[in-house]
This record gives C-alpha cells, sequence and structure tokens, in this order.
C-alpha cells in the first residue's frame, strides 16, 4: 500500500468516527429535547387539570353565592316579622279579636307564605335538644319533667335559609 491509499483509509475512518460522533451527538440532543417534550407536556396536563379545578370551583362558588344571595334581605326582615308576632301576641292577651288583628294576622301569614317560597323558614325548636348551631341559650330553667339541654321556651325565633342558620334561636333550656 502506498501512501496515498493509507492517507485515503485514515481520512475514511476519521469521517466514519466523525460521523459517529455526530449520530452519538444527535442521539444526545434527541434525547434531552424528549425529556423537555415530556416535561412541558406534564406542566400543561397540571395546569389544564388546575384551570379545570378553578372553574369548577368558580360555578359552585356561584351557585352558593345565588343560592343565599337572599340572606341580608332576609335577615333585615325578621324584626319586623318579630314586631307583627309582638303585636299579635299582646291582642291575643288583651282579648282583641277585631278585624284590625285578623288582618294583622293575615299579612304576616301572607309574609311567612313569602319567605317559604324563597326557602326562608321558622325553626322548630319547643322540646327539641339544644343545638348551639342553631339556638342562643338565653337561660336555664331547671326542669324535673325534660331531659337536660331540651329548648323549653323560644323568646326569638330562629329561621334558616334553605339549610343555613340565618339567625339563631334565643331560648331558655332546662338544666
Amino acid at each position: 500500500m502506498n501512501d496515498q491509499e493509507n492517507q485515503d483509509q485514515g481520512q475514511a475512518a476519521d469521517a466514519v468516527f466523525t460521523g459517529a460522533v455526530e449520530v452519538e451527538g444527535l442521539k444526545h440532543k434527541l434525547a434531552e429535547t424528549e425529556k423537555l417534550r415530556d416535561e412541558y407536556l406534564a406542566m400543561a396536563k397540571s395546569v389544564r387539570a388546575e384551570f379545570e379545578n378553578y372553574q369548577k370551583r368558580q360555578q359552585r362558588d356561584l351557585q352558593q353565592e345565588r343560592r343565599y344571595a337572599q340572606a341580608p334581605f332576609a335577615g333585615d326582615l325578621l324584626p319586623v316579622l318579630d314586631n307583627l308576632d309582638r303585636a299579635l301576641e299582646a291582642a291575643a292577651k288583651a282579648g282583641d279579636n277585631s278585624a284590625l288583628t285578623q288582618g294583622v294576622r293575615l299579612v304576616m301569614g301572607q309574609f311567612i307564605e313569602i319567605l317559604k317560597r324563597h326557602g326562608i323558614s321558622r325553626m322548630e325548636c319547643v322540646d327539641k335538644p339544644f343545638d348551639p348551631n342553631h339556638h342562643e341559650a338565653v337561660t336555664q330553667i331547671p326542669s324535673a319533667d325534660h331531659a337536660p339541654q331540651t329548648v323549653l321556651q323560644a323568646f326569638e325565633q330562629g329561621w334558616v335559609l334553605h339549610d343555613r342558620v340565618l339567625r339563631p334561636a334565643k331560648v331558655a333550656i332546662s338544666g
């Protein structure tokens, strides 16, 4: 073999080696790119899931807000109802059964019916067990006829809006 052939073979070997190195470099670059792609895909899926959860949470919050939107207004009306109730109690104690008293009773019934249509109702609490989530104990009365912590009397009616307490009942409980 002459020098020219040796040189050609050396150059060919160098070219093969250089090509192999380039292929390895490209394979390494491809692997890094695939790894980055997978990371970005996982990140995109995570962000999408978070956004979907956010949308569901916002939708649920909006529904809750709509469901309980009339709570402040209803809370403002409750003292009016209390006063109508007191007026009817005073008329009953005085033995007054005039047309005016009957009219007030009808108006109060109408008022309560409208509240019911909007999910607002009175709590029935007398002779029920005391529940601090629904009742506010104002006084405790010793009673042998009732189990301890039983509501004996309601001084102020409690009201609920759907399943939320608008105003707890002010009650006397057995001791």
